[in-house]
Formats: C-alpha cells, structure tokens, sequence
C-alpha cells in the first residue's frame, strides 16, 4: 500500500509496539537493543514508570491552555532549570530546532536593543546541525540540507571546525555571538575540547559577542554531566536544549542569562504549544529522576564500562572500526566500512545504533542502562562486526562461482 507520508524518511523496516528501559518490541515479538534513544531523546528509557505517571495524572486534568494564562508547573521547571544551570530565563519550545531560533532572535535582539541592530552575524561551525528550519539550516551550514530551499538566511558565517585562526578572521563589526555544540553530533561525535571551549568564552568577553551553545542532543545527562560545557568549567549567554528534557515528550527550552535575554520583550517572541501543561509535568519528572542523588554517577559509571567494552571490540576488529570517541554515552565509532552497512548489521543482531557524519556511528543508549545492557550491547557489536569481516574476505580458492 502506498503511503500517504510525505517521503522525506529512509525508514528502516521495522514497527515497535511496545518498550520497557534499554529494549524495544516489535509487532512481531523480536526484542531490540536501543542504543538510539529516539536520537538521543529517550534519556531514561522506555516507558519508565515515573514519566508515565506522571503524563496520566496530567493528561486526566488538563492539556493545553495557551501561554495566555499562568502555568505554575512551567514556573516550576523554568525555576529547577535556572537553579541547576548558568540560565535566569527560560522559554519553552517544542523542539530542538525551536530552541535554536529563539537562541538565535535573542542573540540579535541583544545587540539590537543596545542600539545596534546592525550587529546580527553568528559565527558557526563546519559539520555542526542545528536544525531543520530556514535558520538553522543556514546555522548549520551544511549543503545537503540548504539545497533547493532558495537563497540562505542572511548572517551566518561557518568556519573550519577547529581553525582558530580562520575563527579570528571571521570576527567583524556586525559579529553578535558564537553559536557551537559542545560536542558536534550529527558532525560524528566530535568533541570541542574543553581548553577550546574556555577560549571560546574568554574571546566572547573580549569583544563583546555572546557565547550561545547548542545542547540539544548533549544535555540532560548525556554527557555525564547535566550539560556538557560544565566538563570545561565555562558557562554560556545563551543555551539550547530539547530531546532528552522531555524524556521522549516534544520539548526544548532556550535558558539565558537575564543580560543576554534583555531584549526579549513581551510581544518579540512567543509559541502556541511551547510550555503546555503536559510537557511541563514531564520535563518536571525528567528533572526528579536526572538531579537525583547519584544518578549522574550511574552515567558516568556505565559509560567507563561502555568504552572499555567498545575498546576491546576495536582491537578486535580493526579492519571494522577505525576510532571511538566523544563523552559519557554519547560514544561514536569511526569505521572502515560504510556506517550504513553498519547500522543494517547490527540491526540484524536485534541493536540499534544511528549513523552520523564523518562516518560514524552513534551510540545513544538511555541513560537508566544496567550493566547487563551494555555487555548484551558489546556481544551483539561483536556478532555484527564479524559479520561485516566475513563479508569483506574474498572467497576461498577454488570455491564455485
């Protein structure tokens, strides 16, 4: 039958029905190892019970209500945000991509109500994703996503990933802030250095632009730490952040400095949705269970035992895989084979992982994994492994053709 979406999605052939923690069910009762997450958005698992309560209770009572109207359960989350964070200001988005446009109207707006408009130009980064919208498309820079969407945002300038040098020159006049991801993701797992990051703020300070981050995939725990800037010991102006915050409900939130949001008036931004009842009930539940006592540690812990497990399985196989890099369990692997052939191999030993930039593959497990997760995880890597070496040698002497 043919379908009536709109055919934008390479989808992999396969229907879940059911999920509990790391696993997911499909509707012909084979059990999956998720170590995608949804992209990094399922933070703590399938079906985990205290999120599920938690959007029933909401849902039995109310659902939307515009941001017409007071929400104590928004002021609650906005307040736990700022209290854990560098941020004074919160808004709540729908997504990701959401996220980064209000980042990016506030780090304009600032200037602007400085009295200098003119100074609107945000410095990006080669191989980085900020979304899918007109702007962060532009933001992000990368061809195959501009393409056939007619003339770029204006006010974006990319540079090399890592050129300090190029990075200077780009600085001018009309230059308004820095926007990066601490850990580029859909770039391949490439870490900015934390003393690269330090440098990046001190820059900022010095010539008066704003350091605005994209955190949406490696915040909320991912990286061990509630955000990843604080393994560098900075803080931002401005930071986006969605998929694990709503623990697989569509949030994203832009948190600021009150300086930075200074501009941000009533009537210069707003959303219909962003902010409603039920998603504040859940982001509320995601923050009991990541701010918990022990609970970054856990992630940290089954991050050591992941990349001791995924360097061994480099050794290995080194024909297959090439690297491994990035931070806590947000864990790329560089490859020799095509990350696609990859992805189908592991998914034929019942796993999921997602391919990136660069060549990788991405492992994105939840973050409530169990140790018995991660050494099922290494078995079936090693499995899929095998299989891509045994597909790689030629076929004996002799053998029929």
């Amino acid at each position: 039958m043919t379908s009536s979406i709109l055919p934008v999605y390479a989808r992999a052939p396969l229907t879940f029905e059911s999920g509990e923690g790391a696993w997911l069910v499909t509707d012909d009762g084979r059990r999956f190892l998720d170590f995608g997450a949804g992209i990094a958005v399922n933070a703590l698992g399938h079906s985990h019970p205290h999120l599920v309560k938690a959007l029933q209770e909401q849902a039995a009572k109310i659902w939307h209500i515009s941001n017409l109207y007071q929400n104590p359960a928004g002021e609650r989350l906005a307040k736990r945000l700022a209290d854990a964070t560098f941020a004074d200001v919160v808004f709540f988005t729908n997504s990701g991509a959401e996220a980064l446009e209000a980042s990016i109207k506030m780090a304009r707006k600032y200037h602007a109500a400085k009295g200098d408009p003119d100074r609107f130009r945000i410095i990006t980064f080669e191989g980085a994703f900020h979304g899918r919208t007109l702007a962060t498309i532009a933001a992000g820079g990368q061809k195959k996503y501009i393409d056939g969407f007619g003339p770029k945002v204006e006010g974006f300038d990319q540079v090399p990933f890592g050129d300090d040098a190029a990075l200077k020159a780009a600085i001018g006049p009309a230059t308004a802030a820095i926007l990066i991801e601490p850990l580029q993701g859909e770039g391949g797992i490439r870490p900015v250095p934390p003393e690269r990051l330090r440098a990046l703020r001190r820059l900022c300070d010095e010539r008066g632009m704003l350091l605005v981050l994209d955190e949406v995939q490696t915040g909320v725990g991912r990286t061990g730490k509630l955000f990843a800037h604080e393994w560098a010991g900075i803080e931002p102006d401005i930071m986006a952040v969605a998929k694990g915050i709503g623990g697989g409900f569509p949030m994203g939130a832009c948190l600021a400095t009150a300086e930075a949001a200074s501009g941000m008036t009533a009537g210069t931004h707003g959303t219909t949705f962003g902010g409603n009842p039920l998603a504040m009930a859940v982001g509320n539940a995601v923050l009991d269970i990541v701010l918990a006592d022990g609970f970054l540690d856990h992630v940290q812990q089954m991050a050591l035992l992941l990349k001791q497990r995924l360097a061994s399985l480099k050794d290995r196989h080194p024909a297959v895989i090439a690297e491994m890099r990035g931070e806590g369990l947000m864990i790329g692997l560089r490859l020799h084979v095509p990350n696609t052939e990859f992805v189908k191999a592991a998914q034929a030993e019942e796993l999921l992982v997602i391919a990136a930039g660069d060549n990788v593959v991405r492992l994105l497990p939840p973050l409530t994994l169990t140790d018995a997760d991660v050494l099922e995880a290494a078995e079936r890597l090693d499995r899929a492994c095998t299989a891509l070496e045994d597909a790689m040698r030629p076929p004996a002497q002799g053998a029929a053709a």
